[in-house]
């Protein structure tokens, strides 16, 4: 059996942590690949993270980013996250409990082939001949700018069906685990974890476009025009530049991520946006 574990970059407290649980598994002979960035920290060589999709679990140590870097690259394989003390959206593990915690989830591995994970939705947005890496927290559709005098003119449908037409910055589409980040930030709803929906969320309009919360299955369709391009950008990392107009169609992906080990409590996590 191989475990992945990936440490936030450049975070020497990461790295300890991640150096803890690399020895415990090892004690318990349990193979384990360390990404290229903490490898040097711990003596040992690093392989790229996308080799570690076939493992039956990845570590992630770090903060939501560092997750969400990880999910990019090993796509369905379960990945159980460990914070830094402060618990997070997908840091459900503390620093204390992350030996105990990824060694009970290998014993699991070791009886029933994996660990316990649930499955959480991610998005997709595509267009004409192009798409971008699935989302766990939100796919944006915006100008290149941002600002007054910037963004776009924006018609949204939903499920075929007219919404929006306005002026705005941009267009966001959150799934329920990413209504706590950049939507949050947008003045959007917060979304229990348990509900099935998506935000469609404008990015300061000049027309009104309220926040709304519709269906998991529902396809989100964004026109974007009155700029040279049209900017998509999944999870805040992965862009597509596409000459406008653009129509840009988000949804469900085909495969969902999986959250390894105890979920993490929804109100406690709150508390760290106040």
């Amino acid at each position: 059996m191989e475990i992945g574990i990936v440490a936030q970059r450049g975070n020497a407290r990461a790295n300890a942590l991640a150096g803890d649980v690399r020895a415990a598994l090892r004690e318990r002979d349990v193979e384990v690949l360390v990404d290229v960035e903490t490898g040097p920290e711990l003596d040992v060589d690093g392989v790229p993270v996308d080799e570690m999709a076939d493992c039956p679990m990845v570590v992630s140590v770090g903060g939501d980013g560092t997750f969400l870097y990880v999910a990019r690259q090993v796509g369905s394989t379960p990945i159980l996250g460990v914070n830094l003390g402060e618990v997070g959206f997908l840091n459900a593990v503390s620093p204390a409990e992350a030996t105990e915690r990824v060694l009970a989830e290998v014993e699991r591995i070791r009886e029933t082939g994996v660990p316990r994970y649930r499955e959480v939705s991610r998005l997709e947005a595509t267009g004409d001949g192009w798409s971008v890496p699935p989302a766990m927290n939100e796919v944006v559709v915006q100008g290149p700018q941002r600002g007054r005098g910037h963004g776009l003119e924006v018609e949204v449908l939903v499920d075929d069906a007219p919404y929006a037409v306005t002026r705005a910055d941009g267009v966001l589409v959150a799934t329920p685990t990413g209504s706590t980040a950049y939507n949050l930030s947008e003045s959007g709803p917060l979304v229990h974890p348990e509900v099935a929906g998506l935000v469609v969320n404008g990015m300061a309009p000049v027309e009104p476009m309220r926040p709304l919360v519709v269906p998991l299955e529902a396809e989100v369709t964004v026109r974007g025009d009155g700029a040279d391009q049209v900017v998509v950008t999944s999870d805040g990392s992965e862009r597509r530049w596409i000459d406008a107009p653009a129509t840009v169609s988000v949804g469900l992906a085909d495969e969902a991520a999986r959250i390894a080990g105890p979920r993490s409590d929804f109100f406690r996590a709150l508390e760290k946006l106040e």
